[in-house]
């Protein structure tokens, strides 16, 4: 019996055998590759509106195609908004993976699901400047007074809501001696001034200085009035549900861009010397104006 059991099993494991040799079977030709067969988690960086988005570009995604090179499992895209308030609205959505917010930014996204983990370095050019033109009749603060001044924006903290506490301490009722208008982007700004749309223009150090260079014959035709104070720089923050190992390789990247040529060439075009760590205990001085600035000049979210 256990015999034919045997020969039994063997007889059918040679008919199954022979039936899975077809025609088929013939044509089966393997795949082999030396690339990983896994597809690259995208994540998005989104950068705000420190230039136009040509501009832009051409500043920052030489930063993206070195993390990139560095980090090949993932995809890094940039991205960049035509306006403040775009790129408010996508940040305050929880859009961006990874964003380069303004520090009035850094600190709100802090509500809508961001941790900060890095800023730009410079704390001493995160100021506000205001340009006038070189023929203008404007020697004092007081001049100002009827008159139209530009701005990128509303929540534009160096570029905006520093020169206006600044002119706000030195007398100026924002809301009612002066006539804002908020064109968009730093560019925009200077340029209204260039042609005469604002008698003065509110700026900061690193788009003035990119602009000086892009345009000499245009910056030419303009100067800095005034300056105000400092606050800490642009924050670098990323949506609390990325993985704590691809934070901490891009900051490793980003911290050390300055160490290597290869990044002090990335940087130069930022105007910027280093990237470095940060966390919310970083903002705190922040917090303090922008309260202190809601409470003694406007609300931020007021444009009339």
């Amino acid at each position: 019996m256990q015999v034919k059991i045997t020969l039994a099993t063997i007889f059918l494991s040679i008919i199954i055998f022979f039936s899975g040799c077809n025609d088929d079977d013939t044509n089966y030709i393997p795949v082999y590759t030396d690339k990983p067969s896994f597809v690259k988690q995208t994540y998005t960086l989104g950068i705000h509106p420190l230039h136009n988005p040509k501009k832009l570009f051409e500043v920052y995604q030489p930063l993206v195609d070195y993390i990139n090179k560095n980090i090949p499992t993932i995809q890094l895209k940039l991205e960049a908004s035509r306006n403040y308030a775009a790129y408010n609205k996508k940040l305050f959505s929880g859009h961006f993976d990874f964003s380069l917010p303004n520090p009035y930014q850094t600190v709100q996204s802090l509500k809508h699901g961001y941790k900060i983990f890095g800023k730009m370095g410079d704390d001493q050019n995160f100021k506000g400047i205001i340009l006038i033109r070189k023929d203008s009749n404007i020697k004092t603060v007081e001049d100002l007074k009827g008159q139209t001044i530009s701005y990128p924006a509303p929540t534009a903290l160096a570029a905006t809501m520093l020169p206006q506490y600044f002119l706000f301490k030195q007398g100026i009722d924002i809301n009612k001696d002066i006539k804002n208008s908020y064109v968009g982007s730093q560019e925009s700004s200077i340029m209204n001034l260039y042609l005469n749309k604002s008698v003065a223009a509110a700026t900061w150090p690193p788009p003035w200085e990119s602009f000086k260079k892009d345009r000499p014959l245009i910056a030419n035709k303009l100067k800095i009035k005034w300056e105000t104070q400092s606050l800490p720089n642009n924050g670098l923050v990323v949506k609390k549900n990325i993985p704590k190992k691809l934070v901490n390789e891009v900051a490793t990247l980003l911290f050390n861009l300055h160490t290597t040529k290869e990044g002090q060439k990335i940087l130069k075009p930022m105007e910027l010397s280093k990237f470095e760590k940060a966390d919310e205990e970083t903002y705190k001085s922040v917090e303090l104006f922008l309260v202190k600035f809601e409470n003694e000049v406007r609300n931020i979210g007021n444009t009339k």
